[in-house]
């Protein structure tokens, strides 16, 4: 049954050229890569093409320290060793394959639906990893050493791996995915992102909270730069405040800078700037 096509969700403002990136990965069953700076909207993508096409959504976040077999399954070996020991399990404890458990992509490749498999961050990981990894995503399959058992999919998964760019990634990875580099919004976009989370939010309010966002992006020596979900967070907590006014903000007063900048050094440097409490 052919997969249709990704329009978009109800909270996901989506791009003209992302969109055909997206449908044409699905469409060549291969992995699609997204890079951009965080808060660009990377891992919510994977969401809304899960709503959009009513797809299980499966997460792998990966750590710096993690193995490829981890993302793929795990032996129980401690519980197997209690169950053993003091013998009060129902399992079987000679069938190793009862002491087994799915890692995120083992879901995936079990599940009886087809799913939306994200990969999240990448980058943390090693060469070997990212290797090992799509050599699995590439066959569609793996070995459970434990009890010399291949694991198929049964449904290809849509493939999304992201990457924040602070690693570079192995050519054989690269060579195996349809890439796309999400860039930072322009005011534009920015304002139909804002209105998709609030559609009837005041268009006075809407303007000073999105130029007053890029005016503080823009202050040089910020290490972390507030992206789009501070700013959706600062927006929810200025309409929570009876005494918010958007003139404050028009003359440059610029409230909670705790919920845009989670750094000492910039929010000490905001506050410099903009002489805000």
């Amino acid at each position: 049954m052919e997969t249709r096509e990704f329009t978009g969700s109800s909270r996901y403002v989506l791009d003209p050229e992302l969109a055909k990136i997206v449908n044409a990965a699905i469409k060549l069953e291969m992995p699609l890569l997204i890079k951009g700076e965080p808060g660009t909207g990377k891992t919510l993508l994977a969401h809304a093409i899960a709503e959009n096409l009513a797809m299980p959504l499966i997460v792998l976040n990966v750590k710096s320290s993690m193995k490829a077999v981890d993302a793929l399954y795990q032996y129980d070996t401690l519980t197997r060793l209690n169950d053993s020991r003091f013998g009060d399990s129902s399992r079987d404890v000679s069938n190793i394959e009862h002491y087994i458990r799915m890692g995120k992509i083992g879901q995936a490749f079990v599940s009886d639906k087809r799913t939306v498999l994200l990969i999240d961050e990448i980058d943390k990981a090693d060469t070997d990893f990212q290797d090992d990894l799509l050599d699995v995503l590439d066959q569609m399959s793996f070995d459970i050493l434990e009890i010399d058992k291949t694991i198929r999919a049964r449904h290809r998964p849509i493939v999304i791996i992201t990457s924040n760019a602070k690693k570079d990634l192995s050519d054989p990875f690269l060579g195996r995915c349809v890439f796309h580099h999400i860039a930072f919004p322009e005011p534009e976009m920015m304002e139909r992102i804002v209105r998709a989370h609030f559609p009837d939010l005041d268009l006075r309010i809407s303007r000073a909270c999105i130029d007053t966002f890029y005016r503080l992006r823009a202050i040089r020596g910020v290490e972390k730069k507030p992206a789009t979900r501070e700013l959706i967070n600062w927006i929810r907590i200025l309409l929570m405040d009876k005494n918010f006014d958007p003139k404050h903000l028009e003359r440059g007063d610029v409230p909670y800078l705790g919920v845009l900048f989670k750094k000492s050094d910039d929010y000490a440097l905001a506050r410099r700037q903009t002489g805000s409490r």
